[in-house]
C-alpha cells in the first residue's frame, strides 16, 4: 500500500503562494523518492521490465547541456514506464576517463613541482584514486538536481572490481579467439598526452598552410621528379616516391632511384594504385613511419620505416645531424630554407587543409609507426552490421542507420593500447624466455619455464574498451546474475551524435560477441545544442549556458520542460537563457491553476452520480486527445511533439477555456464541476509528471489526489465521454474567438461591450448558445446575443461551422474613419509586397544575395501577404 505523506511534508493550503518557488520543493521531494526506494529495481519482480543504462559521464566532468539531454530524456521514459506498471531499472555510473583524469592529476602535481615519474606508478595511482574520491562524484550529485530517478544502489564505476573483472575476461576471450594481436602500425600519437589515441579521438581542424613542391633528383643521369607535400619535415623519413601505374608521365622512371634531398640516401620510384594522379604533380613521397597511407604502400613494396619524429614531437637521431632535436615546426622552417638554398624547392602555394588534433588537449596529432595492441574488427563488424540491417537495433532518427552502417563497413582494426598509467592495465606479462602470458588472474610465474621474473605490459586499455562492455558488465557479466537475467538487454539508449562510433558501435559488437544478444533495442541520437550565436556549446571556451545556473535561475522542471520542448529530432538547435522562461511561465501557470481549483478539489470525493455538462465532457475529450499525442510522441521518441501538446493543452484548453467556463460553477460549488476538476487535474498532473516531476509531486499532495507518491500512481487512461455533446462546446469556443478577432481587427476599445448576432439553421446550436449565453458574454465582452436571418447593417462578419457571426459596429467605432484607415494600410502593405516581388524578379538576387537574406525576404513577403489578406477581409466586412 502507498505510504501516506507525513503531516507537514506539504505546506498548508493557506500558504499556497501566488508564485512557484522550486528550491524547497526540489530539495524535499528528491530526498523523499530516494529514501522510499522508488528508484530501486527489483530483479525478482514478475512485472515486465524496462531498463536503461546511463551514458557514464566522466569523473572529471560536471553537468553540461549534453548531460542534461542524455539524462533528461531517459528520465521521461523511465517515469512513464514505472507508472505504466513496468519494473524499471535506470542504472547509473561514471567513467574513469583515462587521458582526461590523468591529465588533471598531472597538472595538480605540476603545481607541486612534481611529475608522475617522480612518484612512480604505484604512488601516482594512489593520488589519482584520492582525486577521484574527492572530485569524482560531483556529477552524481548534479544528476540528482536534474531529478533523475537513477537506481543509486547500483552505482557503478568503470574501474570497480566487478567491471575490472569483466574487462579482463573480454580481453582474454578476444585473445584466445585470435581477435587481439600486437603489431606495428601507424597510430595517432598525441605528443602532449604522451599516448596513442583512436581515430575517433582525432578532431580535424581547417588550417591555412602551404603546399611545397620539392625536387627529387634522379640518382643516375639528369632530371628530377617534383613532389608536393604539406609536411616537408617528414621528407627526411622518405623511403620511396610513388606514382600511379597508369600515369604516362612517369612510366619511364618507375623502378629507378632518386636522391633524397638534403641527405645521402637514395630511394626508389614505385608504382601503386593508391596514388591519385590529380593531387599535386601526381608523384607522392612515401614516408611509411609517419603516414597511414604511406605505411600501406611501404608494406606492399617492402620499403623501410625510418622514424624521424619521436613521441615528443622532436626530430630523432635518424634524421640528419643538423635537424636532430628540433621540434616539428622548427625543422619545417629550417628545411624549407635549406631546400631553397640548394635549389631544390620548385615553388610554394597557399593551401588550406584539415589537420588532425587531439580531441582532449588540442595538440597536433603525429602519425607514428608504433608497436601497439589491436582488436581485429572485420570478424566483429559483420554481426554488428547485420544487427542494424535486420532491425534488432534501431537508430532514431532513422537517418543515423546509414551513418552507422557506412562507418562499420569501412572500419579499421582498433588500437586499444594507451601509454598511460590510469586505466585498466593490459593483462599481458612477458618472460625473458620469450613467453607471452595472457591471463584472467595475475600469474605467479611463467608457465613455460617457471621463472618468477615476469613483467606486466606497461600500457593500459583504451577507455572505450571498458565502456564498450557497459550495458552488461554493470549487471555482473560474466556471471549469470539476477540483474543480467531480468534487465538485459536494455531497451533504450540516448547519446550525442559524436560518439556513435566511439561507443554505440563498440557496445553493439562487444555485446554480440560476449552475450550473443544486442545491448539495446533503440538508440536515440539527440540534437546538438548550439549557443545563441550558432556556435557549439563549450564549457572550456565559455560558450553557451550552464544547466546548473539555469536550474538555479528557473528551476529544474522549467529547464527539463524546455529541453523536451526543443528536442525535435533535428540536427541541432540554438538555446540561450531566455528560452527557459517558457518553462518557468508554465510552472507558474500550473501552480496558479492548481491554487485556483484547490478549494474545489482538495476536500471533494466524486460520488459517480454527478451529472456532467457538455463542457465537462469537452475538457475530458481534450485530455483524451493530449494523452494520445503524448503516448504517440514518447513511443516514437518525438519528445517535442509530446511536450508541445502538453503545453497547448494545459495553457489553452484547460486554463484559457475550461477554467474560465467553470469559474461560476466553482463559486457555486457545483458537484459536477468539482468532480470534473478533480478527475481532470489528477490525470493531467500524472501526464505532466515525467516531464516536470517536482512540481507535480508537490501539487499532487497539495490537492490531496493520492495517499502516496504520484510516481506510485498509474499512468492515466482515457475518459469515457459522449463525443456528440462536445461539438456544441467547440461552436461556443469558436464563436468567442470570432468575436475577439473582430474586436481586435476593428480596434474596438477594450472596455467596450458589443452586440453579437448569429445566423444559423441549426436549432440545436441555438438552444445550446441560449443555455450558455453567459459564457459568450463573459468570454467575448458581448452585451447581448441575438439570432437573425439577415446581416445587420454596418457589421463585421466571421464564419464558424454551421453559422455566421455578425458584430454590429455602428456606434462602436467610426466606420468611415476605419474604412479610410484600412485602405491606407492596404496601400502601404501592398507597396512592401510589390517591393519584395521586384527583388525576386531580378535573377541576380537569389544567386548573389546571402542565403539567410533570401530566406528572410521570402519569410517577410509571406508575412506581409498574409497581413494584406486580413486587411482586405476587414475592408470587405465593413
Amino acid at each position: 500500500m502507498p505510504e501516506t505523506i507525513r503531516a507537514g511534508q506539504v505546506d498548508a493550503l493557506d500558504d499556497f503562494g501566488s508564485r512557484y518557488d522550486p528550491v524547497p520543493v526540489e530539495q524535499k521531494w528528491y530526498k523523499f523518492w530516494e529514501d522510499k526506494g522508488f528508484f530501486t529495481a527489483n530483479s525478482d519482480s514478475d512485472k515486465p521490465k524496462y531498463s536503461i543504462v546511463i551514458p557514464p559521464p566522466n569523473v572529471t566532468g560536471s553537468l553540461h547541456m549534453g548531460h542534461a539531454l542524455d539524462n533528461g530524456l531517459p528520465d521521461v521514459l523511465i517515469r512513464r514506464k514505472k507508472m505504466q506498471g513496468y519494473e524499471t531499472l535506470w542504472l547509473p555510473g561514471t567513467d574513469h576517463a583515462g587521458i582526461g583524469t590523468q591529465v588533471k592529476v598531472e597538472r595538480m602535481l605540476a603545481e607541486e613541482g612534481l611529475t608522475r615519474f617522480d612518484l612512480g606508478r604505484e604512488k601516482f595511482l594512489e593520488r589519482v584514486w584520492e582525486w577521484k574520491e574527492k572530485y569524482g562524484n560531483r556529477i552524481v550529485e548534479q544528476l540528482r538536481r536534474l531529478g533523475c530517478c537513477l537506481d543509486w544502489t547500483r552505482l557503478r564505476f568503470t574501474m570497480d572490481p566487478m567491471l575490472a573483472r569483466a574487462v579482463r575476461e573480454a580481453f582474454v576471450r578476444y585473445y584466445e579467439k585470435g581477435l587481439i594481436y600486437r603489431g606495428v602500425y601507424i597510430v595517432n600519437w598525441c605528443p602532449r598526452c604522451g599516448t596513442a589515441v583512436s581515430d575517433l579521438e582525432v578532431k580535424y581542424v581547417e588550417q591555412d598552410s602551404s603546399l611545397w613542391y620539392i625536387k627529387y633528383p634522379l640518382a643516375v643521369g639528369g632530371g628530377h621528379v617534383v613532389v608536393a607535400t604539406t609536411r616537408p619535415e617528414t621528407m627526411l623519413g622518405d623511403t620511396g616516391v610513388a606514382v600511379n601505374p597508369g600515369d604516362e608521365r612517369y612510366r619511364d622512371i618507375v623502378g629507378k632511384m632518386l636522391r633524397l634531398p638534403l641527405t645521402e640516401r637514395e630511394i626508389p620510384v614505385v608504382a601503386d594504385q593508391a596514388v591519385e594522379m590529380e593531387f599535386g604533380t601526381g608523384a607522392v613521397k612515401v614516408t611509411p613511419a609517419h603516414d597511414p597511407a604511406d605505411f600501406e604502400i611501404g608494406e606492399r613494396h617492402g620499403l623501410a620505416r625510418i622514424k624521424v619524429i619521436g613521441e615528443d614531437a622532436k626530430m630523432t637521431d635518424d634524421a640528419p645531424r643538423q635537424y636532430r632535436g628540433m621540434t616539428r615546426e622548427e625543422c619545417r622552417d629550417q628545411l624549407v630554407k635549406d631546400l631553397g638554398q640548394a635549389g631544390l624547392l620548385a615553388r610554394t602555394e597557399p593551401y588550406r587543409h584539415s589537420v588532425g588534433t587531439c580531441d582532449r588537449c588540442g595538440d597536433t596529432i603525429e602519425p607514428l609507426a608504433s608497436e601497439q595492441w589491436f582488436v581485429k574488427m572485420k570478424p566483429l563488424a559483420g554481426p554488428a552490421i547485420e544487427a542494424v540491417e535486420g532491425g534488432r537495433v534501431k537508430f532514431h532518427p532513422e537517418r543515423w542507420n546509414k551513418v552507422y552502417l557506412s562507418w562499420m563497413r569501412s572500419i579499421r582494426d582498433w588500437c586499444i593500447s594507451r601509454q598511460l598509467w590510469w586505466g585498466h592495465r593490459i593483462p599481458v606479462w612477458y618472460c625473458p624466455c620469450g613467453e607471452i602470458i595472457v591471463s584472467r588472474e595475475d600469474p605467479a610465474g611463467c608457465p613455460e619455464c617457471g621463472s618468477e621474473d615476469i613483467s606486466q605490459d606497461e600500457d593500459v586499455l583504451d577507455t572505450w574498451f571498458s565502456s564498450a562492455l557497459w550495458p552488461f558488465s554493470t549487471m555482473g557479466w560474466p556471471e549469470d546474475t539476477p540483474d543480467l537475467a531480468k534487465f538485459y538487454p536494455t531497451d533504450f539508449l540516448t547519446t550525442d551524435p559524436d560518439i556513435i562510433f566511439r561507443w554505440e558501435a563498440r557496445m553493439i559488437f562487444s555485446a554480440l560477441e560476449f552475450t550473443g544478444r544486442v545491448p539495446f533495442d533503440d538508440v536515440y541520437i539527440h540534437s546538438t545544442i548550439l549557443a545563441k550565436g550558432g556556435e557549439r556549446m563549450s564549457r572550456s571556451k565559455g560558450i553557451g549556458e550552464d544547466p546548473l545556473e539555469m536550474i538555479d535561475r528557473y528551476g529544474t522542471d522549467a529547464v527539463r520542460f524546455v529541453i523536451y520542448y526543443l528536442e525535435s529530432q533535428s540536427q541541432s538547435y540554438q538555446l540561450w537563457a531566455e528560452r527557459f522562461e517558457l518553462g518557468r511561465n508554465l510552472c507558474n501557470k500550473i501552480w496558479n491553476a492548481c491554487r485556483l481549483v484547490a478549494p474545489s478539489v482538495r476536500e471533494y470525493s466524486p460520488t459517480g452520480t454527478e451529472r456532467t455538462t457538455p463542457i465537462d465532457d469537452w475538457i475530458m475529450e481534450r485530455f483524451n486527445a493530449v494523452l494520445a499525442k503524448v503516448d504517440e510522441g514518447l513511443d516514437r521518441y518525438a519528445f517535442s511533439v509530446a511536450a508541445a501538446a502538453l503545453y497547448d493543452y494545459f495553457w489553452h484548453d484547460l486554463c484559457d477555456w475550461y477554467l474560465e467556463f467553470a469559474k461560476q460553477r466553482m463559486k457555486d460549488r457545483d458537484p459536477a464541476a468539482r468532480a470534473t476538476l478533480r478527475r481532470v487535474f489528477r490525470r493531467t498532473l500524472q501526464l505532466l509528471h515525467p516531464f516536470m516531476p517536482f512540481i507535480t509531486e508537490e501539487l499532487w499532495h497539495r490537492l490531496g489526489l493520492g495517499a502516496g507518491s504520484i510516481l506510485e500512481s498509474d499512468w492515466p487512461g482515457r475518459f469515457e465521454t459522449d463525443v456528440s455533446r462536445t461539438a456544441r462546446v467547440e461552436s461556443v469556443r469558436e464563436l468567442i474567438v470570432a468575436v475577439r478577432n473582430i474586436r481586435s481587427e476593428m480596434r474596438v476599445p477594450a472596455g467596450k461591450h458589443v452586440d453579437c448576432v448569429v445566423k444559423t439553421s441549426d436549432a440545436g446550436l441555438v438552444g445550446f448558445l441560449e443555455a450558455n449565453v453567459e459564457l459568450v458574454k463573459t468570454g467575448a465582452k458581448v452585451r447581448e446575443l441575438h439570432f437573425a436571418d439577415e446581416r445587420p447593417a454596418g457589421s463585421s462578419i466571421a464564419v464558424i461551422p454551421d453559422a455566421e457571426v455578425y458584430v454590429p459596429l455602428e456606434g462602436v467605432v467610426d466606420i468611415e474613419r476605419e474604412i479610410e484607415r484600412i485602405r491606407k494600410e492596404i496601400d502601404n502593405v501592398r507597396s512592401v509586397v510589390l517591393s519584395i516581388d521586384r527583388k525576386f524578379s531580378n535573377p541576380d538576387f537569389e544567386t548573389r544575395a546571402r542565403p539567410e537574406v533570401v530566406e528572410s525576404e521570402r519569410k517577410r513577403r509571406g508575412e506581409f501577404a498574409e497581413r494584406l489578406a486580413r486587411l482586405e477581409h476587414q475592408l470587405q466586412s465593413l
